[in-house]
């Protein structure tokens, strides 16, 4: 009896093949942007980069601005996931903000496009999506001030002070960034209980 070789089904082979296509594009142009800004590079260079044809890209995105946007979503989700620890980093919140603004500083290009480029306002939109998300699985009833706008006076405070020092024409160094983030940023709202989202405020009421 001849046994029956069992082949993965296509549509499955398909979707792992695109889901390697859009990890290649977002590489490409997220090595792009460490050499030249967005405006200077085009869809070919995206693909002579990551290896794929040019008619394959538009299966993606319709422009290199969408697939920016996308990259945006995934970088903007790091970034606010670093901030939030920070705020978590009760006994070492320098170290914590030095990494954070290491992380920034080690694809400075590119947090320089998303954050003062033309890509500026969706990073907006996308940080308003990920803080709202956040503070509703932090929140607790009762906690004051509310979470969400605790959460977005902390990540966005980080984002504005990362944009104005990629704006700097001469830059602080990170460890200055860091201790203006942790002294101004981070110290105040861990010290009034606002990052705890009410965990402090009980600490305080108990004692």
């Amino acid at each position: 009896m001849v046994q029956k070789i069992h082949k993965p089904h296509l549509s499955t082979a398909r979707d792992a093949r695109a889901v390697r296509t859009r990890e290649a594009l977002r590489r490409a142009l997220l090595k792009l942007l460490d050499m030249k800004p967005l405006e200077q590079i085009t869809i070919r260079d995206i693909c002579d980069v990551a290896r794929v044809g040019y008619t394959t890209f538009f299966r993606h995105h319709p422009t290199k601005e969408s697939l920016l946007n996308d990259l945006a979503a995934e970088e903007m989700g790091r970034l606010v996931g670093l901030a939030m620890s920070v705020a978590d980093t009760s006994d070492d919140t320098r170290s914590a903000s030095i990494a954070l603004c290491t992380y920034v500083d080690e694809h400075r290009k590119l947090w320089s496009t998303l954050l003062t480029g033309g890509a500026a306002g969706a990073m907006r939109d996308e940080f308003m999506r990920l803080s709202r998300q956040i503070a509703a699985t932090r929140g607790e009833p009762g906690s004051w001030p509310p979470a969400d706008i605790a959460t977005i006076l902390v990540v966005g405070s980080t984002l504005e002070l990362l944009s104005w020092w990629l704006r700097d024409k001469k830059p602080l160094t990170i460890e200055q960034v860091a201790e203006i983030h942790e002294r101004v940023i981070i110290t105040p709202a861990v010290g009034a209980g606002h990052i705890a989202l009410g965990r402090t405020a009980r600490r305080k009421t108990k004692s």
